[in-house]
């Protein structure tokens, strides 16, 4: 007589082994700093922030975007909290993976983007353009230096203990390679998902390679005075995160490299696909709601371009789920006698 198994999570085990302690630990202190700034600012401190800074100019909205982001970053908290204690195991897989895949996205970017932005800086690039950013700096150096940082500490800390704790309860989903995966390719909702995130891709990928470039077409004038290679490492790590997010779904829906471990095509479609989306989606959310200097408002094309990796990003997931999810259900109904 045979029967189905589903795999067991346990609500309660072993003392949480002192690495994982430790890394709890490093990913709270992490968060301090950008807390605490954050806070001062909403009490109307002005510590970090110069005195011609465009932020003081709009107090009301400097309050509502300091809560907010207070309110993410206090997010990732309670995620490093879900992942190293027991009640976590209990949490259902959509309440983690969905924050879990925004954080990704939010802090993938900057850990990439900033060492590689000091590197440059260190090789003889400049920060910013020559016109008009020195005259109203938007924050003191050290604040980012601070901020960042922190960030960084944070993503490390955070993707450690989400890894580990994947590992221990979803890890059969992506052992083995792309061989070892049934003969049949994904179904056809996949491969349309997969083809529509590259065709979302195209027009962003395009948008983000000719301002890697140099190009200024679709930039605001503000964008324009304020390039510098921080600018132009940034367009490029855009580049490269959109054509791994696509890379990433088109491995999995149509399985073209039987050779490669499943993860690799599955960690490009979840990191990549969060990276364009969620920076995507934070950049049209700015733009919607800033006010300021008409000249830093962004352009049509700029809005199309945050839009479109936006919906790229969504499609990949969907794909990288809808992946998860079936290898989940054979799983889950595969015979044990």
């Amino acid at each position: 007589m045979s029967r189905t198994l589903t795999p067991a999570v346990a609500t309660a085990g072993p003392a949480l082994p002192r690495s994982r302690r430790l890394l709890r630990a490093v990913a709270v202190v992490a968060c301090l700093p950008y807390l605490t700034l954050k806070a001062a600012w909403v009490a109307g401190s002005h510590v970090g922030v110069p005195a011609g800074s465009p932020l003081l100019d709009h107090r009301a909205e400097m309050i509502a975007a300091n809560v907010l982001t207070i309110l993410m970053d206090g997010a990732v908290i309670v995620l490093v909290l879900l992942l190293t204690r027991p009640w976590g195991r209990r949490v259902p897989t959509w309440l983690l993976a969905a924050p879990m895949w925004v954080a990704t996205g939010l802090l993938a970017p900057i850990m990439a983007g900033y060492p590689l932005q000091l590197l440059v800086r260190a090789l003889g690039g400049s920060p910013a353009g020559t016109s008009g950013g020195e005259d109203e700096p938007f924050l003191h150096e050290w604040v980012f230096a601070v901020v960042y940082t922190g960030f960084i500490v944070q993503g490390l800390a955070l993707g450690t203990l989400f890894a580990l704790y994947a590992r221990d309860r979803w890890g059969h989903l992506w052992r083995g390679r792309m061989w070892d995966l049934p003969a049949a390719p994904a179904g056809a909702a996949q491969r349309v998902t997969a083809v529509a995130a590259a065709v979302f891709a195209l027009f962003p990928l395009a948008m983000r390679i000719m301002w890697a470039c140099g190009g200024t077409t679709g930039l605001s004038a503000g964008a324009v005075a304020d390039r510098g290679s921080d600018f132009h490492v940034l367009e490029s790590l855009y580049v490269v995160h959109l054509l791994a997010a696509v890379t990433g779904g088109a491995l999995l829906a149509f399985r073209r490299a039987p050779a490669l471990p499943v993860r690799v095509p599955l960690a490009l479609a979840g990191v990549c696909s969060a990276a364009v989306a969620c920076w995507g989606g934070w950049m049209a959310m700015a733009a919607l709601v800033s006010g300021g200097d008409p000249a830093d408002r962004p352009t049509g094309l700029m809005l199309l371009t945050y839009a479109g990796q936006m919906i790229a990003g969504l499609l990949v997931a969907t794909v990288g789920a809808r992946f998860l999810a079936a290898r989940s259900a054979r799983t889950v109904k595969r015979p044990v006698t």
